[in-house]
């Protein structure tokens, strides 16, 4: 490749964890090619072998302080597979609560503070007031305490079911580690109330803030934004979007059912590949193989966003939720049914949002349920020899798969994760070079505002790279020092 000149957006803004763009244009201006790198090393397969299995929904929620509770209900549902036990009603339904508890409080902090800067503020506005504090200026300080207020209240739901607001660790093999009593459950349901209206409220933002824009829906959809990928998420018996559990449903970029499969049997539908450039694997479907960064209809690159499960379901779970569905398919394809699929990258912003108000209806559905508070239905024991387990949920950014492999004693012998942002890597870099190439053009100057428009490819993705172990190529600054029990130092090490 030859080129004259190299742009870096390093670091990126507004995610977890870090990655960093690297443009490259050549002798006329152009965009001869572009990489989206993970300069982090993830380790955690490594550090769960050897640990006994049912320790891992205690460790693996460290894996990333933004969904730990993704990580916690992926690996106690490994651990069910593990010892092959079935969960009592009142153990799966503090499950599911929990966890459409949890989507609430994620999209609203993806939605507010990392995603609506660019729509609310302008994707070209200063960057002093593109961020949450100027969104905050703009919607109105009682938007704000309604955000801060849904954030909160999510928090002390988690510590209502696990003790404590971060890296909740009540989810065990065999169901919870405690159940809930009348008190607890009428407190809940308040909160779940207050998260359906709250989810309402974002819906009407979104409409008066993007979609009222017609500059805004011009960048949707007719920006750079756009790839014809396989769609990929979990949907329940009826073909519904379900965050919690059901079978893995893929379609391809025209709508059509191209797969649907047990999580258990993932390995013969989804394979990872490794590139020289990036610490972070690329997965893509096995029956159409690996063809290279390209979409459509013959590339095995597939998306697992909001959109994505959108797409791969016939319907939402929920009346309000499915009444927005309706509207966001016939408002970008024409059919209300959700049968054509939505392929424009910036719309999942909008998808985020309906499946905000999903969680909250569901999670009040099943605050509701008169099994929610049983004394003694939240747990069961397991008594078989451990094996080898699979637990898959929706995260968030994507379907999150723990795989563990343990020893007749339990002890974990391979271990290995795909996390929605890993999903979603071949995708994220494809977003970004096909935006570099539609924005960045001979004589068009390359400022900051242009190029946090090529961010929004990879922001709309709400990526996650807390499950690196944030080890930097090269040398790391580091100190090591050996003390004694009074805090002497025996010895000091020093590596810059």
């Amino acid at each position: 490749m030859s080129a004259t000149r190299r742009i870096s957006i390093d670091p990126v803004t507004r995610l977890e964890g870090h990655g960093k763009i690297e443009i490259f244009l050549n002798e006329e201006g152009e965009v001869a090619d572009c990489f989206f790198q993970v300069p982090e090393l993830r380790g955690f397969e490594k550090f769960c072998e050897g640990r006994p299995v049912e320790e891992l929904p205690r460790i693996t929620p460290r894996i990333c302080g933004v969904c730990p509770e993704a990580h916690m209900m992926a690996s106690a549902k490994a651990c069910d597979a593990v010892y092959r036990v079935e969960l009592p009603l009142t153990a799966r339904l503090l499950r599911e609560l929990q966890y459409n508890i949890f989507f609430v409080t994620d999209h609203t902090t993806h939605f507010y503070a990392l995603g609506a800067p660019d729509f609310v503020m302008g994707p070209r506005s200063d960057p002093a007031l593109r961020n949450l504090i100027g969104v905050i200026g703009k919607v109105g300080p009682d938007i704000a305490r309604q955000v801060l207020q849904c954030r909160a209240w999510g928090h002390e739901a988690a510590s209502i079911f696990g003790g404590k607001p971060v890296n909740p660790v009540n989810a065990i093999p065999g169901g919870m580690s405690k159940g809930l009593n009348e008190e607890e459950r009428k407190r809940l349901e308040e909160i779940c109330r207050y998260m359906v209206e709250f989810a309402r409220s974002t819906l009407n933002i979104f409409h008066y803030a993007v979609l009222g824009s017609s500059e805004y829906l011009d960048i949707i959809l007719n920006g750079p934004y756009r790839l014809r990928t396989y769609s990929m998420g979990l949907v329940d018996e009826l073909n519904r979007v379900n965050f919690y559990d059901g079978k893995v449903r893929v379609v391809d970029p025209e709508g059509r059912e191209f797969c649907k499969y047990d999580p258990a049997d993932y390995a013969a539908h989804i394979a990872e590949r490794v590139e020289p450039w990036s610490y972070l694997k690329f997965p893509y479907l096995k029956e159409v193989g690996w063809k290279g960064f390209v979409d459509g209809m013959d590339s095995g690159v597939y998306r697992a966003t909001p959109q994505s499960r959108l797409n791969a379901a016939d319907g939402m779970s929920t009346r309000l939720a499915q009444e927005a569905y309706e509207e966001y398919f016939e408002a970008l394809t024409g059919d209300r049914t959700g049968r054509k699929p939505v392929h424009h990258t910036l719309a999942i912003h909008w998808a985020r949002c309906i499946e905000l108000m999903n969680a909250a209806e569901m999670a009040l559905e099943m605050v509701s349920h008169p099994a929610i508070t049983h004394p003694a239905d939240f747990r069961t024991v397991c008594e078989k020899i451990p094996q080898e387990g699979v637990g898959t949920v929706e995260a968030p950014r994507g379907t999150l798969t723990h795989h563990y492999v343990a020893d007749e004693r339990g002890i974990v012998r391979k271990a290995n994760l795909i996390v929605g942002t890993t999903n979603n890597h071949a995708a994220i870099c494809m977003s970004i070079k096909q935006a570099a190439q539609g924005l960045i053009r001979k004589g068009v100057e390359v400022n900051e505002g242009l190029l946090n428009m090529v961010e929004m490819a990879f922001r709309a993705y709400d990526p996650c790279f807390g499950c690196a172990t944030h080890s930097l190529p090269g040398r790391m600054p580091l100190l090591v020092r050996v003390c004694d029990w009074n805090g002497t130092i025996l010895s000091e090490a020093n590596r810059t």
